[in-house]
């Protein structure tokens, strides 16, 4: 315990024990500047510092179009023209479809099959909305076997946790 408390006693003698930094001129030995420091000061001013550094090149990076140049980063206007045409390619492929449907109705009057009174744009464009298939989603063998195991593991580990409460 005392030999704790003389190391804690020598570290902060040694690190508070002033010291003097001397800027020489070699020529004359004239002192061109001088200061005083202790190794506290120097340690404080260093992680300062790099803390200021890594702060101002993070700042540097993330707000100016250098981080362009980071793999994995896209420019902002490549996004957002992305976005702008997926947005028109749907609007577009629904486009496509009512005319499509459209002129499915038009084929069937000209070939007689259907009534003209019957077809009215409106209500063609009406019957034509998307709707989503029903999808048969069926669990494979494998998913299903390992469902079992994950279920079995579950049940292990419930097991061993009830034990460990108990003892």
């Amino acid at each position: 315990m005392a030999q704790k408390r003389l190391k804690k006693q020598l570290l902060k003698k040694k690190l508070f024990t002033k010291n003097r930094l001397v800027i020489l001129n070699e020529d004359t030995f004239e002192e061109v500047f001088s200061l005083k420091l202790t190794l506290m000061n120097v340690f404080v001013f260093a992680t300062i510092g790099a803390i200021l550094i890594i702060f101002v090149t993070t700042f540097i990076i993330a707000f100016t179009p250098l981080r362009e140049y980071i793999p994995g980063y896209t420019s902002t206007k490549l996004k957002k023209d992305a976005t702008e045409l997926a947005l028109k390619s749907d609007s577009l492929e629904f486009a496509i479809k009512k005319n499509e449907a459209y002129l499915e109705s038009i084929k069937k009057v000209l070939n007689g099959d259907l009534q003209y009174a019957k077809v009215n744009k409106d209500s063609i464009l009406a019957i034509s909305v998307d709707t989503l298939p029903d999808l048969q989603l069926t669990a494979t063998e494998a998913e299903l076997k390992l469902r079992k195991e994950v279920a079995e593991e579950d049940k292990e580990l419930k097991k061993a946790k009830e034990s460990k409460k108990s003892k």
